[in-house]
């Protein structure tokens, strides 16, 4: 590895969006991520204290070129001492945007909280607003406290607050244009998001996805898409702005994130850490950094620095599914599933 400053890899990628996961436990079980009775959680003392959490994130921004920081999960807000990590981190950092995405179940208790320590915005995972669909998809009949969470988070400031929606086929497919009026009509940012090949079940099939072309010719039945002028920027969603049929009024916008059939990982600027300390430079990675064992060692922050920066010097150069999905003869499905990883 070349001497270089920030988190650079070998395709000339700078990764300056930093994703840490805080938990690995969840309290819904999204048939596309979970098996109905869970997973085997990690042990209290794998996870990353608050302490180091925070030295891996004042490391990634004062060294690393870290420009923002999300907070994954598992869910988040399982997380006991969430507000004390993020008021410590916005300690360190005045100026750092600091999201987190979360299912919103009990947060209409904590928005005002997390907001007054220093959270900037969230993203909230919701992929059906009728209230059979959602129990379905996740196994819990949470819908409601789910839809109090995200008006608590608006009313905290926590916006711009975006919603992901995964479009499962046969189930809540032909509800997507109800979630995109419902989103519009509150003051939303909607993404719809391919279902990717990381639930723990392995039981993803190409032949099951929505894809994202399906999805612009699902909504345009409705709307009219047209390009969204702001330049993507990095960004994982496509946008598109979105006009009434009947006036050509603009409602909104929209995006889709096609990580499937229409990658983007030439403008991947995405950095991982898992809730035990684990550099993944790519969500399908196959191949994990323990960084945590180096820091519960003694090793000094350059020393910690470096590691990270020969951890995403290897970043693959695309995730090998191509652009027609498990078709493509290199791709091996991750061990993991999207919660134990961190999205």
């Amino acid at each position: 590895m070349p001497e270089h400053e920030g988190l650079l890899d070998r395709f000339g990628r700078r990764a300056t969006d930093l994703r840490i996961s805080l938990i690995d436990k969840c309290n819904l079980r999204c048939t596309y991520c979970m098996p109905a009775d869970g997973l085997a959680w990690l042990p209290k003392n794998r996870l990353m204290s608050p302490e180091e959490i925070r030295r891996l994130v004042r490391i990634g921004v004062r060294e690393l070129g870290v420009r923002e920081l999300r907070l994954t999960g598992g869910e988040p807000l399982v997380r006991a001492e969430l507000v004390e990590i993020i008021a410590a981190v916005r300690s360190d950092h005045p100026d750092l945007p600091i999201s987190m995405t979360t299912n919103a179940v009990g947060l209409a208790s904590r928005a005002k909280a997390l907001a007054e320590a220093g959270l900037s915005r969230i993203n909230v995972s919701l992929d059906s607003i009728h209230q059979e669909t959602f129990a379905e998809l996740t196994r819990r009949d949470f819908l409601d406290q789910v839809l109090a969470g995200i008006e608590a988070a608006a009313a905290a400031g926590l916006t711009p607050l975006k919603l992901n929606a995964v479009l499962m086929r046969g189930l809540n497919d032909h509800q997507a244009p109800d979630l995109l009026h419902w989103a519009l009509e509150h003051g939303y940012e909607l993404r719809f998001i391919e279902q990717m090949p990381l639930d723990a079940d392995h039981i993803w099939r190409r032949e099951k996805l929505v894809t994202a072309a399906q999805t612009r010719e699902l909504l345009s039945e409705h709307v009219e898409l047209g390009p969204d002028p702001r330049n993507r920027d990095g960004a994982p969603a496509e946008r598109f702005t979105v006009r009434s049929r009947e006036t050509g009024e603009v409602l909104g916008t929209v995006g889709i994130i096609a990580s499937v059939t229409e990658p983007f990982c030439s403008d991947c600027r995405r950095t991982r850490i898992t809730a035990e300390g684990k550099i993944m430079s790519c969500l399908f990675s196959r191949e994990e950094f323990d960084l945590l064992s180096h820091l519960r060692a003694g090793a000094d922050d350059a020393e910690l620095a470096l590691r990270w920066q020969e951890a995403m010097w290897v970043k693959p150069k695309a995730h090998g599914m191509g652009h027609v999905g498990l078709d493509a003869p290199d791709f091996v499905q991750p061990d993991r599933s999207m919660s134990a990883i961190g999205g």
